[in-house]
């Protein structure tokens, strides 16, 4: 059995990587809590609430999502006014949202402000090409204000991108005939496509 002087002539050990894990453990909650006294617990890494800038960004995206929704319930109850402020507001917090901008053109469209309806359907599928919808309110709204060419365009486009079970695609091939035929009959006829009976009856009808 080793005697007290041979115990005691140990020497004592210990770890510097301990030493030096226990010291920056310490200076660490040093920190936190003079985050706490400094700052207040609501600002503290602590108190699990979200920053100031955090809170303003998830209240703008509660507030964007919030009114596209009273927007779409609004614009399919044909309530269009309504629904027109509401996709403006929509449009305030995210100005570059192409749904909100294809719904607003819906909602003017209803309202039978043509021109205004279709700046909105341009500008989502400038936004969005694929925007789909986006292709065929455009086409509504130049066939009412009378550009025949135009709309038949915007409704080819959305037929060229649309799935084959897509709901509104007879819709659109019906309106996409229709304005072929009118388009057609608005075509002025050249002389060398007149009936040959008729071109004779020209020109008798032009002698002296």
């Amino acid at each position: 059995m080793p005697s007290k002087s041979e115990q005691h002539s140990h020497p004592v050990r210990f770890s510097i990587g301990n030493e030096v894990g226990r010291s920056l453990l310490l200076m660490g909650m040093a920190l936190i809590l003079g985050s706490v006294v400094y700052f207040g617990w609501d600002q503290s890494p602590l108190s699990g609430r979200l920053q100031p800038e955090q809170h303003v960004q998830s209240r703008v995206r509660d507030e964007l999502d919030r009114r596209f929704r009273e927007g779409v319930a609004l614009l399919q109850a044909k309530h269009y006014d309504q629904a027109l402020g509401a996709f403006h507001r929509v449009l305030q917090l995210n100005p570059e949202m192409p749904e909100a901008h294809v719904n607003a053109g819906y909602a003017l469209l209803g309202l039978g402000n043509y021109k205004a309806a279709a700046d909105f359907f341009d500008t989502a599928t400038t936004l969005r090409p694929n925007q789909l919808n986006a292709y065929f309110g455009l086409g509504e709204a130049l066939q009412a204000m009378g550009d025949k060419q135009g709309a038949l365009q915007a409704m080819e486009t959305y037929l060229h991108r649309a799935a084959a079970n897509d709901p509104f695609r007879r819709k659109a091939e019906s309106a996409t005939w229709e304005l072929r035929a009118d388009l057609e009959k608005e075509r002025p006829i050249k002389p060398s496509e007149q009936a040959p009976h008729r071109r004779r009856n020209t020109e008798e009808g032009s002698r002296p």
